[in-house]
Parts: structure tokens; sequence; C-alpha cells
């Protein structure tokens, strides 16, 4: 099968560019899949730490890796190209190109404050749900401390951030394009025509006022409703951020992607601008 991956950034359209994608008929893409994390555990079994490990052959390692991507995608073995999204691809990237050397990794990026911003609101919409994206009350308790465990090195937007700045700085640069929410959002023809050069694919006419996606039971599993939720039209609406002021400065100015010095990736990126909306 030919692989490609979508990474990058919570909240910064990862799943609204799969409901795009999956458009082409070409083409399979979904939220985030199980893949990466039985790849995780799959290194893990074959690790120094398993007295078995001794038996295994980096072919066999190679083969036992890629039998987790042939299985779990096995109904869609018919579609021509096959997207996985999960941000943990982009501290994968030499796994990636032992696997599929001419893969590419298309990374959903977004101002971090708008980020926090979002989530946030998803947070309060559901004010009668206590939302699984933190681990105790104490975390839970206000907006500070809400974003302060998000931001952490191990979780959600952390993580995402901390793994996206490693694959923007490395040697595998070139494999990756990042798609910046706004753009995408403003002018979804252009962006998706840049995506499609990208990948070497033939362009198709996606529509972008009809666009159909949603995983509620996931999102309900999670206690956090509409995290993967996709609006019918493609569109950018501006509004003012829900974060108190020095919360919101505190998170803006992280987009070190707008500067490409010490990179070969591409990007589809806004300038950098701050402002509360």
């Amino acid at each position: 099968m030919k692989a490609q991956f979508i990474s990058g950034l919570p909240r910064s359209g990862s799943t609204l560019l799969a409901a795009l994608l999956r458009q082409n008929p070409r083409f399979h893409s979904a939220m985030t899949s199980p893949v990466g994390g039985l790849v995780d555990r799959m290194l893990e079994a074959m690790s120094e730490d398993n007295e078995f490990s001794v038996f295994i052959s980096p072919e066999q390692k190679r083969a036992l890796i890629m039998s987790i991507f042939s299985a779990y995608y096995q109904p869609q073995l018919h579609k021509k190209v096959i997207f996985d999204t999960n941000r943990l691809w982009c501290s994968k990237l030499p796994l990636i190109k032992e696997l599929f050397p001419e893969a590419k990794v298309i990374c959903c990026v977004r101002n971090i404050a708008w980020i926090m911003d979002s989530i946030e609101i998803l947070i309060r919409r559901n004010a009668f749900d206590v939302s699984r994206l933190f681990n105790n009350p104490a975390e839970r308790a206000t907006v500070y401390s809400r974003t302060e465990a998000l931001s952490q090195g191990s979780r959600l937007v952390g993580y995402a951030y901390n793994a996206l700045k490693e694959a923007f700085y490395s040697e595998q640069s070139a494999s990756l394009l990042l798609v910046d929410y706004e753009i995408l959002t403003i002018n979804p023809a252009k962006t998706m025509l840049l995506i499609y050069e990208f990948l070497g694919e033939e362009p198709f006419e996606h529509d972008f006022e009809n666009v159909q996606y949603q995983e509620p039971e996931f999102d309900k599993r999670l206690q956090t409703k509409g995290l993967h939720q996709v609006r019918a039209k493609v569109e950018f609406e501006p509004r003012k951020t829900i974060l108190p002021p020095d919360l919101f400065e505190r998170f803006d100015g992280l987009s070190f992607w707008t500067d490409a010095t010490n990179s070969r990736a591409s990007a589809i990126v806004a300038k950098p601008h701050s402002g509360r909306g």
C-alpha cells in the first residue's frame, strides 16, 4: 500500500483535513488511528527489556511492524493511498522513512494560544461532563491549571509540540509539509491544491460546502463532545479569545515553524502575528 501520514498539533485541522481527503475516492483517511500506539507497543515488546528479543532479527522486526499497517488497513487496501493520522508520527520519522521511504507527513499547525482557546471552549461547552483530558480535580480546577496540564511534555499539547519541533529540525524534515489551520480554512481550495502537489497526486475537486465527518462515540468516551466534529462548510470564523490576557500572551508567539531557516520542511503557514482576535 502507499502510505502517507497526518500529524502535528491538536485542534489544528487534522480531522478537517482527513474529512476533505476522504472525499477523494482514491484515498482513505480518518481521525487518529490506533496504529501508532500499536507500533509503539510492538517496539517495546521487541526491545532488550524482552529476554526473547535476541531471537528477533532486524528483518523480522521490520516485518512485524509492517504487519500492523497491513492488518489494520486490510479493509481499505483497495484504496490507492492510505493516510494514517497520529500525533506521534512526528517523533517517528526515522521509522517511517525505513518502512515507507517515499512517504510524506502533513503536519497541521496552529498558534498555540488559539489551540488552548479552542480546547477551553470545548471544556466550558460541556459544563456537566468531567473531561478525561485531565487526570484529577486539581488539573481541571481553573483555566490556568487546565492549560498548564495540557502544556506539559507528556500531555495533549506539550507532547505534540515537542514532537513537531523534533521533526521540523530533523534530518528527515524534507518529508514534512506544515499546514496552518487558519490558511486551510480561509482558502481551502488553494491549500488542498498545494497539498496535492507536495504529495505528487493528481488534483481533485473537493466539496468545501458539504464536509462530513465526526466520531461522537470516541469523543463521548473522552467526556469531551465535539472534539472531532467537523462543520459542514469550510470557513474561517474570526472571534475574540476566551482566555485571560496574560494566559493568551504566555502561549502566543511559540510558532517556531514560521522561520524555516534551519529546516528543510515545506510549509503553508501564515506570517507571524499576535493578537487576541
